[in-house]
């Protein structure tokens, strides 16, 4: 496994959003297979992704979750050793009534 792909990626969510942390990390995977993707349980409402220790997309700033494409956008930037950007577009989280 190359160094850059090593550590790449951690979520840390809120209990329950385990099957968001399951469809981004099969995703990134999928597209880098030597990525190395973690995850763990974080504190409540929270939905967080780290590209190389650097916080990169934050639920509780945008309020939804991220865009798949805004995910692999930012493995491949930082892939190519490109500076990372904070992902501020997101998805609304479903809200059933």
């Amino acid at each position: 496994m190359s160094d850059l792909l090593q550590n790449l990626m951690s979520f840390q969510g809120a209990f329950g959003y385990e099957s968001r942390y399951d469809e981004l990390s099969q995703v990134v995977r999928d597209e880098f297979d030597e990525a190395d993707v973690s995850g763990f349980v974080g504190r409540t409402g929270s939905f967080e992704i780290k590209i190389n220790e650097q916080l990169v997309f934050s639920k509780l700033e945008t309020g939804g979750f991220p865009y798949k494409e805004d995910i692999l956008n930012a493995v491949q930037d930082a892939c190519d050793g490109k500076p990372l950007q904070k992902l501020t577009r997101s998805r609304a989280p479903c809200v059933i009534m």
